[in-house]
């Protein structure tokens, strides 16, 4: 599964070498985390969302063969505020 998201997410993205996906297995549901680089949030998620939408359905019909809930989420990493004195 997550080389599926990767294998998609990085044909979206400008840089493809900062995704990243990380999968968290339950009993019943599996947990897709994906994070990519902060200027390219936007071309994951898409135009009113559509892609993420569509990852999102592909997906639901794939945990749906496997008898599982897949949840995506798209990770925003921010950057750590500077500390006092630099």
């Amino acid at each position: 599964m997550q080389h599926l998201v990767r294998t998609i997410v990085s044909a979206l993205v400008d840089y493809p070498q900062a995704v990243e996906v990380k999968q968290v297995d339950g009993e019943t549901t599996w947990i897709l985390e994906v994070r990519v680089a902060p200027a390219d949030i936007g071309k994951v998620i898409g135009r009113q969302g559509r892609n993420i939408a569509a990852l999102r359905t592909l997906l639901h019909a794939v945990g749906a063969k496997e008898r599982k809930h897949i949840v995506l989420e798209v990770l925003e990493d921010r950057p750590t505020p500077p500390l006092h004195g630099e």
